[in-house]
């Protein structure tokens, strides 16, 4: 394994006991992700795709097979180094927000600054730019509840974002957006992309996001397979 890729999974296989019932959800899966491309994940409901997700940020372990970002093996990392390198190296964005109700834009996109050990004003400086860059300059103390719901998704896009991750992994991104703040939101991450040229994983079931990817792969049976390049 070489540190061409800032994201490599190897033969990786993840099984599940449903009582006494082994079930395999992925087998004998590969994916290598370069700096700054653009992967889409597609598949059916069901088919793995969040399972995927979570054994390539860390957050669950396969049964076979190794996973890596960066050169580094989860699997050979302490529980408080993983988490120091998720939050380096990894940044999330899910189909809903998550984000802190009690705290304000600023404070949400500040809070993985302060886990990583930067002053809080650092963090606050650091959030703040990320909150300008996704249009969102105006909006910094609102609160959650304050904002539309593109409004809450820029601001979870700009939390994972502000640490400057090598890779962001997204779990249906405009999911639970309309059909315009949905493309609103997909033109923001490409642009994001491009002008701060981070690796993206996306999961969804959506073939025009899809589409707008460097590459393509479907979650069938547990396994990966290439699809034909993305026209952009």
């Amino acid at each position: 394994m070489t540190t061409d890729y800032v994201l490599e999974a190897r033969a990786v296989g993840r099984d599940y006991y449903q009582g006494e019932v082994l079930v395999p959800v992925l087998r004998d899966t590969h994916i290598v992700v370069r700096p700054g491309e653009k992967l889409a994940v597609v598949g059916v409901s069901g088919s793995g795709k969040t399972t995927l997700l979570n054994l390539l940020g860390g957050l669950d372990d396969p049964t076979a097979g190794t996973v890596m970002v960066c050169g580094t093996d989860w699997q050979q990392l302490s529980v408080s180094h993983r988490a120091s390198w998720r939050n380096k190296h990894v940044g999330f964005v899910y189909q809903f927000h998550h984000l802190l109700g009690e705290f304000s834009a600023l404070e949400n996109v500040a809070l993985p600054c302060l886990i990583g050990g930067a002053s809080v004003a650092e963090a606050r400086q650091r959030a703040q730019q990320l909150l300008d860059k996704v249009g969102l300059a105006d909006r910094v103390q609102h609160k959650p509840a304050e904002l539309s719901g593109g409004e809450r998704q820029r601001v979870a896009i700009a939390r994972a974002l502000v640490t400057s991750p090598s890779v962001v992994l997204m779990d249906e991104p405009t999911g639970n957006l309309d059909p315009g703040t949905a493309e609103v939101i997909l033109d923001l991450l490409l642009e994001l992309n491009q002008s701060l040229n981070l690796a993206f994983v996306v999961v969804t079931h959506d073939p025009a996001i899809a589409a707008r990817m460097d590459r393509q792969v479907n979650l069938i049976n547990g396994q990966l397979v290439e699809l034909e390049a993305a026209v952009v």
